[in-house]
């Protein structure tokens, strides 16, 4: 009987022994798996920071791509309108070669147009009416000798000249008081001269006593009637000054001639 019951007893601790140790091996067996469970999710969370990196790096690298090719269209439409600009620019280059190769051509052409267009201005002033005669030939005196000038280019002594026309132009569209001297009944007198344009050359002495007009059919000057102009030209010569207001003035204007 208490050998049955050893035996028993025996048994039982056999059993409960295995059972320790299937208990164990089985938890060991658990942790393996959790470790390489834990192994796993550490792997595929730092490949998934690789990944989310290379998305980011990839996004980054797609917005360059694409900025950097809108700069290209960006600077493929800007050569293209350089190329245009150079072809017109090689066009006028074209032009201009050819134009300097005719500068010496109008060179010799200019020069002798220059010579005539003063000719032409000295016989104007002496066939015009008198007035400033002494500026007006000293102005053609300088043309005449700046011709012969070697340190004046031709395009210089055409735009004196031009110059010299525009003046006379001027005084066409202009009234002028300016101081002069004339010879009255064979005696020298310091006198007023009156312009309105190339119509009208009025003088009057100083004292306002004697004045005088341009009769160009006569090619002299005459003296007017002092008592009906004498005022006017007053007025007239302070019109001139600019020290009174414009207003109409009765003055001895010969009257138009018809055209031939």
């Amino acid at each position: 009987m208490n050998m049955h019951r050893f035996k028993m007893i025996a048994l039982a601790m056999t059993v409960s022994c295995g059972a320790l140790l299937g208990a164990t091996a089985q938890a060991n067996s658990v942790d393996a798996v959790l470790t390489v469970g834990q192994a796993k999710t550490a792997a595929a969370t730092k490949s998934q920071k690789s990944i989310d990196k290379l998305a980011s790096e990839t996004g980054d690298l797609l917005q360059d791509y694409k900025t950097v090719m809108k700069v290209v269209d960006g600077l493929r439409v800007y050569n293209a309108r350089l190329e245009k600009q150079i072809a017109n620019q090689l066009t006028r280059v074209t032009s201009i070669d050819k134009s300097i190769g005719q500068v010496t051509v109008i060179q010799r052409q200019v020069t002798p147009l220059v010579i005539r267009m003063i000719d032409g201005l000295e016989k104007f002033v002496k066939l015009d009416v008198p007035f400033q005669i002494e500026e007006r030939n000293e102005r053609v005196a300088f043309l005449r000798a700046n011709v012969d000038r070697s340190d004046l280019s031709v395009a210089e002594k055409f735009r004196q000249v031009l110059e010299a026309y525009k003046i006379e132009n001027e005084y066409g569209r202009k009234v002028d008081a300016y101081k002069g001297s004339i010879s009255i009944n064979g005696s020298e007198r310091e006198v007023n001269f009156f312009r309105v344009g190339r119509i009208a050359l009025l003088y009057q002495t100083t004292d306002t006593l004697i004045s005088g007009a341009w009769d160009k059919n006569a090619g002299q000057f005459v003296e007017l009637d002092p008592g009906e102009y004498r005022n006017a030209i007053i007025k007239g010569l302070r019109i001139a000054r600019q020290q009174a207001t414009v207003d109409i003035l009765k003055l001895p204007i010969p009257a138009p001639e018809a055209a031939k």
